[in-house]
């Protein structure tokens, strides 16, 4: 075992065999079975990435209007849900009150032992058509606010954005929030989607493989960067405050969210282009212009002084803060698009069952005695 090479991180070793997703960084393409990410996110929307994932195909009209239908069917909460996140300290983070609510929905599933293909899916579906109720109101609650009812009336993204701010989106705050959700929802083997496929691989059910991927997205080297990256923007105000900033951070050697990636190391995250482009058409609409060349000063800064390029992070944060998102939904709603792609792994891992159990390079001593 001494001999054998140590990858810290398991940097660059493989996991698993996947018909999901790959990262073909030469090519710079994040593909989906077989599809391009960016190029669904540009003439597709979310639902019908969702039947791609689950159904293995893009889906025809009368397709993605039975995925809607069958999604809106399972909108609801169980009865008297909100009194767990009443019960909650107010000052609980918005994640853990997530994985609180998806980890209490296992107890309400008739087929919690499942594992066949079709279980999961309907189960994947369920968390996935319930989790913007437990986003939103899980929120609104701790807030001491009413919960808002979704609106079966609006497509599902739409009703989403809708449940967070109280407002019926207009369509461009629509698109760009479904798209958002699109180059969030699946990315090969980041760190939440590996603890979900080795908690499923014990033959966990799929509630405790997510509750397990909330944790490890609740970790800020993982998730939380679109908050912080919206809370720097805040603190610099202006495009010459944020150059101020930056470079002190830099001088301070102090960490800098937003950029870098385990894998984009040489090249702009796609993803994040693609946000980029819908910030900007925001920014106008807002005559915000100001918020996009913050963001562009920031990106040429940190390119220039460390060779890093922005991850999807950095252009989502201020794209949800446009459509008047509270900052501490960012992570979650990463996480909630995330669902359909975890809900393939978790899938993909109980058809394909092998209990993950690596071995360790050992640097401790030996032969001592008590």
């Amino acid at each position: 075992m001494g001999e054998q090479q140590v990858k810290a991180g398991l940097d660059g070793v493989i996991a698993t065999d996947t018909e999901i997703s790959y990262l073909d960084v030469e090519n710079e393409e994040i593909v989906l079975k077989g599809y391009d990410l960016i190029e669904l996110a540009e003439k597709k929307n979310y639902l019908d990435l969702v039947h791609l994932l689950f159904e293995g195909s893009l889906p025809d009209q009368q397709g993605r209007l039975s995925m809607e239908s069958a999604l809106k069917k399972e909108y609801a909460l169980p009865e008297n849900f909100f009194d767990l996140f009443s019960m909650l300290p107010k000052e609980t983070h918005a994640m853990d009150a997530m994985r609180t609510g998806i980890s209490a929905l296992a107890g309400y599933d008739s087929q919690i032992d499942d594992r066949s293909t079709a279980a999961n899916r309907d189960k994947a579906l369920k968390v996935l058509a319930k989790i913007p109720n437990i986003v939103a109101n899980s929120y609104h609650t701790l807030q001491g606010e009413n919960p808002i009812p979704a609106n079966p009336d609006l497509p599902y993204s739409t009703n989403f954005l809708y449940m967070i701010t109280g407002k019926e989106p207009t369509n461009l705050e629509a698109e760009t929030f479904d798209q958002s959700l699109m180059v969030y929802s699946e990315h090969e083997m980041p760190n939440s989607t590996f603890t979900a496929r080795v908690i499923a691989s014990t033959n966990a059910d799929i509630y405790g493989a997510m509750t397990g991927a909330v944790s490890s997205l609740k970790g800020n080297l993982h998730g939380g960067a679109n908050e912080a990256v919206m809370h720097m923007l805040l603190e610099a105000e202006t495009v010459e405050g944020m150059s101020k900033l930056l470079y002190e951070k830099l001088r301070n050697k102090e960490r800098v969210m937003g950029f870098g990636h385990r894998v984009y190391m040489k090249k702009m995250d796609p993803r994040a282009l693609l946000m980029k482009k819908a910030l900007h058409k925001l920014a106008v609409e807002r005559g915000r212009e100001d918020l996009y060349e913050m963001c562009e000063r920031g990106e040429d800064i940190i390119r220039e002084e460390k060779g890093l390029y922005p991850n999807l992070d950095y252009y989502a944060a201020p794209v949800y803060y446009l459509l008047n998102i509270p900052i501490p939904l960012y992570t979650p709603i990463f996480f909630a698009a995330r669902v359909v792609g975890l809900g393939a792994h978790v899938i993909e891992q109980h058809d394909n069952n092998r209990l993950y159990r690596p071995r360790v390079h050992y640097t401790g001593p030996r032969g001592l005695h008590p």
